[in-house]
């Protein structure tokens, strides 16, 4: 009997202690995952073409806020065209570097490009519990790439920095710093589009004086005609008048 009731302790034991790993586990699952600087895209970012991507940076601690973001582009796939959104509270620095190779844009060759994008708090920066987007307008993006790489940098007001820098790899679990990554979509017919969309702009509006010029000549012409009919028609008047009057003293 005795031994019966020892053994029913342990398995009353065992149920516990598994039940309490199980929770542990539960609890681990369902814990959200620490947010970490990312990328997107506003709309696709097609491959050769151009877009605006924001940069999302939370702030993840409690008794700090975000002073100061660096991006850096991949030195890999240079990107001649970097153009920072202002953002309200925030001082902006583009530094360009030299390239190894240099590259073609509309015909033109380009031995720099830019290399880094800082932004600096004025004031506060982001608070605990907030986050901030830095939109960039980039391009053209790489035809030879399905992803960019932007290692980031995140500096707090205690002087903490977090280097969001760890290349996620396929197959693998995801780093603890993991760099943003920017996925890139299949290349469009029109990816090629600013010289493009100036020439057209440029042919749209010639065409359009040209119409205006047109137009203008028509009615200056029509103008003409009806200010000819008009007087032929008020001498025509007059005469008739003065040939009414001289049959009226007639008779």
């Amino acid at each position: 009997m005795q031994a019966s009731r020892v053994a029913s302790r342990r398995t009353v034991s065992r149920v516990a202690a598994a039940a309490a790993v199980a929770g542990t586990a539960v609890l681990t699952l369902s814990a959200p995952a620490f947010a970490h600087v990312t990328v997107q895209p506003e709309g696709a970012a097609a491959k050769g073409g151009y877009a605006v991507v924001d940069f999302k940076v939370p702030n993840e601690r409690d008794d700090a806020s975000t002073t100061k973001v660096e991006v850096n582009l991949p030195a890999d796939h240079p990107i001649a065209s970097v153009m920072p959104q202002p953002i309200p509270g925030w001082k902006i620095q583009v530094t360009r570097s030299k390239l190894d190779k240099p590259l073609m844009m509309h015909g033109e060759k380009i031995d720099e490009a830019v290399s880094k994008v800082t932004w600096t708090a004025d004031g506060k920066g982001i608070e605990a519990g907030y986050f901030q987007k830095f939109p960039l307008s980039v391009g053209a993006l790489p035809e030879d790439a399905d992803q960019l790489v932007f290692k980031a940098v995140q500096t707090y007001s205690n002087k903490e920095v977090v280097r969001w820098i760890e290349v996620p790899k396929e197959g693998e679990d995801e780093p603890e710093n993991p760099a943003p990554v920017l996925e890139l979509s299949a290349a469009t017919g029109d990816h090629h589009g600013t010289a493009a969309a100036e020439d057209t702009a440029a042919k749209t509006e010639k065409t359009a004086a040209a119409a205006d010029s047109g137009s203008d000549g028509g009615s200056d012409t029509t103008a003409r005609v009806l200010g000819v009919v008009g007087i032929v028609i008020g001498v025509a008047g007059v005469a008739y008048g003065v040939l009414a009057g001289r049959r009226r003293t007639a008779a």
